[in-house]
């Protein structure tokens, strides 16, 4: 599974509800579901190099990682 090396990010998982029908705070008799679909939320993950115990290591970061500076970027 692909994950981010600091915080250890990865996919998660979850469902993406079909509705049909006007809700009822718009005026209509209430929205209902009529379909559930499996769905896979994937993190933003960069290659990049980076120091890790004094070594130069390409790996996958998250971009929330990497705007925290949570890492040191090697050049």
């Amino acid at each position: 599974m692909r994950a981010c090396i600091i915080c250890d990010k990865g996919s998660t998982s979850g469902r993406k509800y079909k509705r049909r029908g006007m809700e009822k705070k718009k005026g209509g008799a209430g929205s209902k579901v009529v379909g559930k679909s499996f769905r896979v939320v994937a993190p933003n993950l960069q290659r990049i190099k980076i120091l890790l115990n004094k070594t130069v290591q390409r790996s996958l970061v998250c971009t929330s990682c990497i705007q925290a500076n949570k890492i040191t970027r090697a050049a």
